[in-house]
């Protein structure tokens, strides 16, 4: 199966200096990172990125603090099995991060950064085990049902529900990923960050992951992840007590300000941050003022 050996570092590998580390899942590879000591501070990144994306956070936070990304199965530098071998469902990604926590021994103040589908399964995790929560940092995503009606953007639409599109768009074009790479930034990339956000996913094969995270997006009660979506929508109310801060890139077409507006509603004591020159991939446009954000919020947590 791919692994780091298969992918080509060169042009961005200083980017990205970092030990890699494996937990056996099922006879899987799950990659994950684990730098620093102190309280955890636990990534989870979406798609269609991977722990590369937390790159500048770990840098820094884990001078202090014991940082843990982990590469979802299919993504970044952990296998990518077939869908006959493994269920790339929401409910298989839960139970990878309790895996993955439950190895490393870590069961109490956990601050949880999530992105993209890491809201989702971050949040159904807290929901589990909030009493392990130490802080919840979200950067947009959701745990809910779009607000207020909303449906899927077209361009995400396409590529759920036109599967004679999709296919061929997502796993020999690439299509997916290209589009992030130009869209998901309201500043745009560098060429060096590019390569790294590309190249766990160089073949067909390394795609699957991508293609079953948008597959997975529940739109009705038939689909499979739906109920577990429900559940979490219902519960989120839980976790009002801990505490949330939110930064959020305005221009993002898939997560809008609806859903940081929504955020707010469900937790009207959440310290958010809203940035006029960010969109989807915030980490990247703006990094420095997150990351110091961030910073100074846990500094002041940890310090109580």
């Amino acid at each position: 199966m791919p692994n780091e050996k298969q992918i080509n570092f060169s042009g961005f590998q200083h980017l990205y200096p970092f030990k890699s580390n494996y937990l056996n899942i099922n006879g899987f590879r799950y990659h994950y990172l684990d730098e620093g000591k102190g309280n955890p501070i636990v990534m989870l990144h979406g798609n269609p990125t991977w722990s590369f994306y937390y790159r500048q956070m770990v840098k820094v936070l884990s001078l202090k603090y014991r940082t843990i990304v982990p590469d979802h199965i299919g993504c970044g530098l952990s296998d990518k099995p077939g869908p006959k071998h493994y269920n790339y469902r929401l409910q298989n990604r839960v139970k990878d991060l309790e895996a993955l926590l439950a190895y490393l021994e870590v069961k109490k103040k956990i601050t949880l950064v999530l992105h993209d589908w890491g809201g989702i399964i971050g949040m159904a995790y807290g929901l589990k085990y909030p009493e392990r929560l130490h802080r919840l940092i979200i950067m947009n995503t959701t745990a809910f049902f779009p607000p207020g009606g909303k449906g899927l953007p077209i361009r995400l639409r396409i590529f759920r529900n036109i599967k004679p599109f999709a296919i061929p768009a997502v796993l020999i074009f690439n299509l997916f990923v290209y589009g992030a790479l130009f869209t998901a930034s309201y500043r745009g990339l560098k060429k060096e960050v590019k390569r790294g956000l590309l190249a766990p996913y160089n073949s067909w094969r390394n795609r699957i992951a991508i293609l079953k995270f948008i597959q997975d997006i529940p739109t009705n009660e038939n689909d499979p992840s739906y109920q577990l979506v429900k559940w979490i929508d219902e519960n989120l109310h839980r976790l009002k007590e801990i505490p949330m801060f939110i930064c959020w890139g305005k221009h993002d077409f898939v997560f809008t300000v609806d859903y940081l507006a929504e955020w707010r509603r469900r937790f009207p004591h959440a310290e958010s941050h809203i940035f006029s020159d960010a969109g989807h991939y915030v980490l990247e446009d703006v990094p420095e003022k997150v990351i110091s954000m961030v910073k100074e919020v846990l500094e002041r947590d940890f310090s109580r």
